[in-house]
């Protein structure tokens, strides 16, 4: 009898599939290990299920943890997939070739980063400045008020939601909105371990605001169209905006190896990048690397 199990270890988030017989796993099966960014996750899983359905001889371990812990072990030779929601640096490419690796790039869909606020929130939209005005070390935005809301004196003051400093998106964030390598977040940020844990975070504070993954979006958040600048359309992250380009803070999301993919990594990847694989990112969420 075939079982799908789906395990949730420790602290970190981890999807581990496999499939089992009398308990034990088939020795003819064999692993994909894939491990890294949060924003990721979700897709990551539904991904390594679809593929594991269609070919049950292979079992592949998701981990979250972050785009910089997936980075890191993949520089360290430990994992065979890192997920990643923005590009390695150059000082990791560095690191990586004195392990003797050559990380290899593969893009494999899109993510908008939304703006979230409580449901009860009625911010129309937001300008990219403003982002910059909220987030930003010296930003001069504080107060609902200052952005035309009025959410009553004991709910004025925005609290700010974040990512921790290992996570892609935080990296991706800060490059956008805050101006690249020198721009620097408020220390008032109240930075949270996960992409779901901002969108939680958003729905238990009325006065907050945050950014995170479109799929993590539920009813208990409303998403806040953006503007690129004052005056222009007010757009939300879907698949049209996201690919056309209007949608301001869009990213791709990456996997890379160590080297080029063979066997059966390579056909793990190419049937991510085909139209089934693409299919399964859509259905969560996310944004597929073309219409399917």
């Amino acid at each position: 009898m075939k079982t799908l199990l789906v395990l949730a270890p420790l602290a970190a988030a981890t999807l581990l599939l496999f499939h089992a017989c009398g308990g034990s796993a088939d020795a003819r099966q064999k692993e994909i290990q894939n491990l890294g960014s949060d924003t990721m996750l979700e897709v990551a899983g539904a991904l390594a299920e679809a593929y594991h359905t269609a070919h049950p001889e292979m079992i592949i371990s998701v981990s979250g943890g972050g785009s910089g812990v997936g980075i890191s072990n993949l520089i360290s030779g430990d994992v065979d997939i890192a997920n990643s929601s923005r590009s390695l640096k150059p000082k990791e490419i560095e690191e990586a070739k004195k392990h003797g690796h050559t990380p290899v790039e593969h893009k494999i869909g899109y993510d908008g980063i939304a703006i979230y606020v409580h449901k009860d929130n009625p911010l129309p939209s937001i300008t990219m400045e403003q982002l910059k005005e909220l987030f930003g070390d010296g930003g001069k935005l504080v107060s609902w008020k200052q952005l035309g809301v009025d959410l009553g004196a004991d709910s004025d003051k925005v609290i700010l939601g974040s990512r921790q400093n290992n996570s892609g998106t935080y990296e991706y964030f800060r490059e956008a909105v805050l101006g690249g390598d020198k721009g620097r977040f408020k220390q008032e940020c109240n930075n949270l371990n996960g992409s779901k844990d901002v969108v939680d975070f958003c729905a238990k504070t009325r006065s907050a605001i945050g950014y995170s993954g479109i799929a993590y979006a539920t009813d208990q958040v409303r998403v806040v169209p953006v503007m690129k600048q004052a005056g222009g359309a007010a757009v939300l992250p879907a698949v049209e905006t996201v690919l056309d380009g209007s949608y301001a803070i869009s990213r791709p999301l990456f996997m890379f190896t160590n080297g080029e993919p063979v066997d059966q990594i390579k056909q793990y990847l190419d049937w991510i990048k085909s139209d089934a694989g693409q299919a399964v990112l859509q259905r969560k969420g996310y944004i597929p690397l073309r219409k399917v």
